[in-house]
């Protein structure tokens, strides 16, 4: 059965459409970057909440999903793209969680390369791809072998991230990196001595928004009114 040629036009003029948005949304043409200090420190510390939850439930697909809302609703990635790169950061974070050595660990790290590459992509400042990818993966190898490293390793790692990301020194994320770290050995000491209850994850919850509104501060503190 012949196609009419109004029909063939027509459905060509999807394709085309759909190509175009495509290219658009995953690949940024004609788009403006996004700034990444506008995002919301509270929204951001239920999403990590939830998603540490997930993590540790072993919820893979849960993860990503929640790593994609994070994209797109505070970091103003958009809806194909913040599929692909939740993508890689959840794949990254479940290679790391089955692995027992630093070589295992570092099968993570190509994964992360992709994902901060596709932050860079969106982001309006420019930043060192392989090292955010390093330094992620770094604190979460101190996390993991905390009985190697100090407490003030893994708060420093922590800070040392947003300094790459942000491209100012890491003194200024301490606060960050210490209230970060303390939700995580919360969650870490309550997982060991029988589990994590709802109130520990209040708590865990509350921390996580004194240091994301800690950054938040920091990196906008130069636009705040005096």
């Amino acid at each position: 059965m012949l196609i009419p040629q109004r029909g063939i036009f027509g459905l060509a003029g999807i394709v085309i459409a759909v190509v175009i948005w495509i290219a658009v949304d995953v690949f940024g043409l004609g788009l403006r970057s996004a700034d990444l200090r506008d995002f919301d420190p509270e929204a951001v510390a239920r999403l990590e909440t939830d998603m540490w939850r997930s993590y540790y439930d072993r919820r893979q697909v849960l993860l990503f999903f929640q790593l994609a809302k994070a994209l797109r609703t505070q970091y103003h990635v958009p809806l194909l793209r913040s599929n692909v790169i939740a993508f890689r950061g959840a794949k990254a974070a479940f290679v790391f969680k089955d692995g027992k050595s630093r070589a295992d660990y570092e099968r993570a790290l190509p994964d992360l390369v992709k994902y901060y590459g596709w932050i860079r992509r969106t982001s309006s400042t420019a930043f060192d791809i392989n090292e955010a990818a390093r330094l992620e993966l770094e604190w979460w190898i101190i996390h993991r072998e905390r009985d190697k490293y100090t407490r003030e390793d893994l708060d420093r790692s922590l800070a040392e991230l947003q300094a790459a990301l942000y491209n100012m020194p890491a003194e200024k994320f301490a606060d960050h990196g210490r209230l970060r770290a303390e939700a995580m050995l919360i969650r870490d000491d309550k997982w060991a001595s029988g589990g994590v209850s709802e109130s520990d994850w209040v708590l865990i919850h509350e921390l996580l928004r004194q240091s994301w509104r800690a950054l938040w501060t920091e990196v906008n503190s130069s636009q705040l009114p005096l």
